[in-house]
């Protein structure tokens, strides 16, 4: 990184003497032959660090000083002074300066100085970084899993949530489509606002129209009065339609016309109402088939569909699956007040053999239940429900009997990282032990690794 500093100093000798040594230092350099000049130069950008002369006239060092450090506080400001006004340049230091140095200026000293500025500026700004992607962290920390598709998708959430670009999630039931709409919101400009959720399959056709648009009184029997519709509620905020591929084409049409003109009416209402609200979509329906079929309109995917983020299945993302277990194990442990500490190799290996179906909510529902039916610290395969634990059935290693220790060690090393497509963090977290254990292990039983890109 190249970086630009402005020079103000009204001796002209000086200014350009000091802009020729920071350019042979590899630094770039702007002049300026008064404060007015420097403070123009500021205002433009794209400046680093500002070297300014105490006296310069009319608009001097002080005032580049002040402007610098309400302005662009993040601006660090060196002073140059004569030997008179030190009591000056001590002041400059209280009202923000960075230092100050004499002159004649010793440029040895002023390169150091502009050295430390511009370390502690990149410093801070790397510290500003931080604490922002720790704070987007926390708003997505609902999101567990560390598989490529989750880190995917946690890159995917930074990049869509600061838009106004509507965002369909596709996924089968369970996989946690909900979690990321929450996310894109609680990231977005608009997490302060309203956040209104609307579960479509699970309202009747006849109230879901009044319900995304509100009513008038009297405008259907048992109307009593006046209702606001989620869409005015979520107005400035976020509207999320999970499970949009079950409303009917009615109310499909007017939910385009609002993504169109943002524009409605209540239903029985005359008045047009207006309404500033992104959109987030869920569906566990292939909706291109829907569109083939009839039943989905394909003007409204596309509105819909700026923006699609995909939640693959549990199934797909096995790397995902201890972590999860042991998060959920927590959190029922504490629920019930037990201690857990977590799972036994031969229930490990059931949860992975097993295909999770329900995905994230039946692996939820079976960790609640083993918590529940543990009467020890450790979860065995014994406290899984009977589908769980027969997976890992067909997953079993048969050993020849005559056979040392080491050699049935490296058998077991070997099949279980052949049925984790030779996933070593995995496979370590089966066997019960470390990672460097599990590589020392291979290398000194030659086992050879599948080529495969989860090894890693």
């Amino acid at each position: 990184m190249k970086f630009r500093i402005l020079i103000a100093d009204d001796e002209r000798n000086i200014r350009e003497g000091l802009g020729e040594y920071f350019r042979m230092e590899g630094y770039e350099t702007i002049l300026a032959a008064d404060g007015s000049e420097a403070i123009a130069y500021a205002d433009q950008g794209d400046i680093d660090l500002v070297i300014s002369d105490l006296k310069m006239g009319q608009t001097g060092g002080m005032d580049v000083l002040k402007h610098i450090s309400s302005r662009y506080p993040s601006i660090p400001v060196i002073m140059l002074t004569g030997h008179g006004t030190v009591e000056d340049a001590v002041s400059a230091m209280r009202d923000g300066a960075y230092d100050f140095i004499t002159k004649p200026v010793n440029m040895e000293h002023l390169l150091l100085l502009t050295k430390r500025a511009l370390d502690r500026k990149v410093l801070a700004q790397r510290n500003q970084e931080l604490l922002q992607e720790i704070e987007s962290n926390k708003k997505i920390s609902s999101i567990i899993g560390r598989s490529p598709a989750i880190k995917q998708i946690f890159e995917l959430l930074k990049k869509v949530a600061p838009t106004k670009a509507n965002v369909l999630i596709t996924g089968e039931s369970g996989v946690g489509k909900e979690l990321v709409a929450d996310a894109l919101h609680n990231l977005s400009n608009r997490s302060d606002k309203p956040f209104i959720k609307v579960h479509c399959a699970a309202l009747a056709e006849s109230l879901l129209e009044s319900e995304l648009f509100g009513h008038e009184k009297g405008s259907f029997t048992g109307a009593a009065g006046r209702k606001k519709g989620r869409f005015e509620l979520a107005n400035e905020g976020t509207l999320f339609l999970d499970e949009i591929g079950e409303i009917n084409p009615s109310v499909q049409i007017k939910i385009l016309r609002v993504l169109q003109e943002r524009r409605y009416e209540r239903v029985g209402g005359e008045q047009t109402l207006e309404t500033d609200v992104r959109i987030i979509a869920a569906t566990n329906r292939d909706l291109k088939e829907e569109i083939n079929k009839g039943s989905f309109r394909e003007d409204l995917y596309y509105r819909l569909n700026v923006v699609n983020i995909h939640v693959p299945p549990l199934r797909e993302r096995k790397e995902d699956i201890a972590i999860l277990a042991n998060a959920f194990l927590q959190e029922f442990a504490r629920e019930n007040s037990k201690t857990i500490e977590g799972l036994e190799a031969k229930a490990k290996a059931s949860l992975y053999a097993y295909a999770w179906p329900g995905n994230i909510r039946e692996l939820r529902n079976c960790m609640e239940s083993a918590v529940v039916l543990s009467s020890n610290n450790i979860i065995t395969l014994e406290d899984l429900p009977p589908n769980v634990r027969g997976a890992g059935d067909s997953s079993s290693i048969k050993l020849p009997l005559g056979i040392s220790m080491n050699e049935a060690e490296k058998i077991l090393i070997a099949e279980t990282l052949a049925a984790n497509s030779g996933n070593k963090s995995r496979t370590a977290e089966i066997l019960g032990i470390g990672r460097k254990t599990l590589y020392q292990k291979i290398l000194d039983y030659g086992i050879e690794l599948e080529n495969s890109p989860q090894a890693e």
